[in-house]
């Protein structure tokens, strides 16, 4: 039990108030109750440790997002062979959820001269981007269907990957 509250507790001061809402009920130590998303804009510490790390049925309903509701949208960086999660900070693979109707964009972040790309593998599937040098390009799909959706860079291949679970 104390190790649960000081997994929370940590995680809450990693994310602060940044509106972080965790991928996963795992990921914010939500039990058997529903919901454990906990976070969202003004509860992000307080959801995620109170009703994520107890379990508890109300999931950090005081978080602006209980009872399990994927985020509408997920910012992913591009860097120097990586993709990082704007939401958790998860990398190689960079796993994002997102509500069925959500848009995930990917920006290209101190990626320097080396190109880059989000290319779909496997199924199902979306339209992958072109080939990118240099920062600041972006690329965003929205995603209407929902399934787990697999992509990688098209140059650095599995050495750069992700995830993206769409509700």
């Amino acid at each position: 039990m104390i190790t649960r509250l000081l997994t929370a507790v940590a995680l809450a001061a990693l994310v602060g108030c940044s509106g972080y809402i965790p991928t996963s009920p795992a990921a914010a130590g939500g039990g058997s109750g529903s919901g454990g998303y906990g976070g969202g804009s003004t509860g992000g510490s307080t959801g995620g440790s109170t009703g994520g790390s107890t379990g508890g049925s109300g999931g950090g309903a005081t978080g602006g997002n209980g009872g399990g509701a994927a985020p509408i949208s997920a910012a992913i960086a591009v860097g120097n062979i990586f993709f990082r999660s704007g939401h958790n900070g998860s990398a190689n693979p960079a796993v994002d959820t997102v509500a069925a109707g959500g848009t995930v964009r990917w920006t290209w972040t101190n990626a320097g001269g080396v190109p880059h790309s989000v290319e779909s593998v496997g199924s199902p599937s979306f339209t992958s981007s072109d080939i990118e040098t240099g920062d600041g390009s972006t690329y965003q799909v929205t995603f209407a269907v929902p399934g787990t959706y697999q992509y990688q860079c098209a140059v650095h291949g599995a050495a750069m990957r992700g995830t993206i679970v769409v509700r």
